[in-house]
């Protein structure tokens, strides 16, 4: 078999001799912290110091001996980073004052005071040498998750967005893009995040849907003109690199899906993945490292969801990611062409305007002929190699009605039918991400808030009394886990367990992290 490229050049960061020792001598209980430590040296310098290492050693360096290597060369992590309060922080943004119930205000007033610990700043000499960080250089401050993730993440961003927003710090929320504008015109695509270990896989695309709630709120249509052309590279980077051609009888359709081809174990995971192809035979390791690859691309790492149709759909062993055709991914590109289009419309550009709606509507016929089923009322994941719709329940289903993409008003009330047929309105602490349980993060039962937004935002879009409570009802739900979790452990969560009263969430790859 082939083998594949690896995920970026760097014989530090992601492939070679010493990421493999160190990461399988599991030093450190997370594979992320060494790929996260910068070093103190040149890499040719290191490397070539590892090597006169190994061959003193017969190529099995002791424990302690790989330990005192790394304590010369490599400085600990997060140290390329300098915390960082935004200048557009004030203390009493306006939907604060909105807010009536005297709890909810002084809590939300905590969360208003997270940005300054979630602020960060690049130190100058990530410019200077570049070579001796993993971490990608950004001209601009930004916010980040929190605990583990030091770095900015690409969907996580949008999100974080919103909320800024609402704080009222435009212009926090214009740095970040600018930095993802960057990242477009380095490298022709977004990252996962700013690490070179995350080169070669992006996630979810929201920059056009970014850009869209920065310029609705500000208004600041100069920015919009001047980066619109790296939008539009965003968006081809998906349509000619991650296209797929789905044929229903006469006609093909063509639509996204999450494909990374490139090899190796990912280097913030490996251990893991390296362990996990142990399992497997050894023709098949390679589409596999691809394939966790093209999962955590999905921003859904791990769940049933990519493991479905595979030999055994409860071992991660089992991921087909890039044999699926998503929904929400395509709901995604269908809202941004949509924007693209009022972009261009807006700055007096007609024919790019009309490239885009076409494309629009393109993708909406193939969304209606291969994602939706009338019958169930919802969107499916479309399973390239058995031909068939994957019927699971997962919040993605409804993430075109979040885009407003689908042209039949009726839908919406068809998506609340659904909801309660799949039983999903019985959980009073939030939407679960599925109803299959395989201890993965993206699964049942752990509830995360891009996904209640998605569902949310979505049933709020009709104009029905019912399905508007319904969405209320939801979000509810979802602030009150939220609340009494952080009465308890003064925190906000990555993710929750909605299964029993609301708990911070668990399974995956490491530990539930705060932020």
């Amino acid at each position: 078999q082939e083998a594949l490229p690896p995920p970026c050049e760097s014989q530090i960061y992601c492939h070679g001799e010493l990421l493999h020792q160190v990461q399988m001598a599991k030093l450190y209980q997370d594979d992320k912290q060494f790929v996260d430590m910068p070093l103190s040296s040149a890499p040719e310098q290191v490397l070539q110091r590892f090597k006169e290492l190994a061959n003193t050693h017969n190529n099995s360096i002791p424990q302690q001996q790989l330990q005192m290597f790394l304590k010369e060369h490599f400085q600990a992590k997060g140290q390329e980073l300098q915390p960082w309060t935004p200048e557009d922080w004030k203390d009493s943004p306006q939907f604060l004052q909105k807010i009536s119930d005297p709890k909810l205000r002084a809590w939300a007033g905590q969360l208003h005071q997270l940005w300054k610990k979630l602020g960060k700043k690049v130190k100058p000499e990530v410019l200077h040498y570049p070579e001796r960080f993993s971490l990608i250089y950004s001209q601009h401050p930004f916010i980040v998750p929190g605990g583990r993730f030091l770095e900015f993440y690409y969907w996580d961003s949008y999100w974080a967005m919103e909320g800024l927003l609402l704080s009222e710090m435009p212009e926090t929320v214009k740095g970040m893009l600018q930095n993802f504008l960057d990242l477009v015109q380095t490298y022709g695509h977004v990252p996962n995040g700013a690490r070179v270990y995350y080169l070669q896989r992006s996630q979810p695309p929201l920059l056009t849907l970014m850009m869209d709630r920065y310029v609705t709120h500000t208004n600041d249509t100069a920015f919009l003109r001047d980066n619109i052309g790296t939008l539009a590279l965003e968006l081809d980077f998906w349509t000619e690199t991650r296209n797929i051609s789905v044929s229903l009888g006469e006609k093909s359709y063509v639509l996204n899906r999450y494909y990374v081809p490139y090899g190796g174990p990912r280097p913030e995971s490996y251990s893991k993945d390296a362990e996990l192809a142990d399992t497997l035979p050894e023709g098949d390791q390679e589409t596999l490292w691809a394939e966790l690859k093209a999962g955590a691309e999905s921003g859904w790492d791990f769940s049933s969801r990519w493991l479905v149709g595979g030999p055994n759909p409860d071992l991660l062993s089992s991921i087909r990611t890039s044999k699926f055709v998503p929904v929400d991914l395509n709901a995604f590109l269908c809202r941004a062409e949509e924007l693209m289009s009022n972009f261009y419309l807006s700055l007096g550009n007609a024919s790019q305007a009309m490239k885009y709606r076409n494309l629009r509507e393109q993708r909406l016929a193939a969304l209606k002929a291969i994602l939706w089923d009338e019958e169930k009322g919802a969107w499916f994941d479309y399973d390239l190699e058995n031909g068939k719709q994957n019927q699971e329940f997962y919040p993605s289903n409804l993430a075109p009605l979040w885009a407003g993409c689908f042209s039949d008003p009726g839908v919406v009330d068809k998506a609340l039918k659904y909801l309660e047929d799949s039983k999903i309105l019985t959980y009073q602490h939030g939407i679960p991400t599925s109803l299959r349980k395989t201890g993965q993060q993206w699964d049942f039962p752990n509830g995360w808030a891009p996904l209640q937004d998605l569902v949310i935002r979505g049933l709020a879009k009709s104009p029905s009394p019912r399905t508007q409570e319904v969405a209320f009802q939801l979000a509810q739900n979802w602030i009150r886990t939220n609340f009494d979790v952080y009465s308890q452990k003064s925190a906000m969560y990555e993710k929750y367990d909605i299964s029993n009263g609301g708990q911070p969430g668990g399974g995956g790859e490491y530990e539930v992290q705060e932020g």
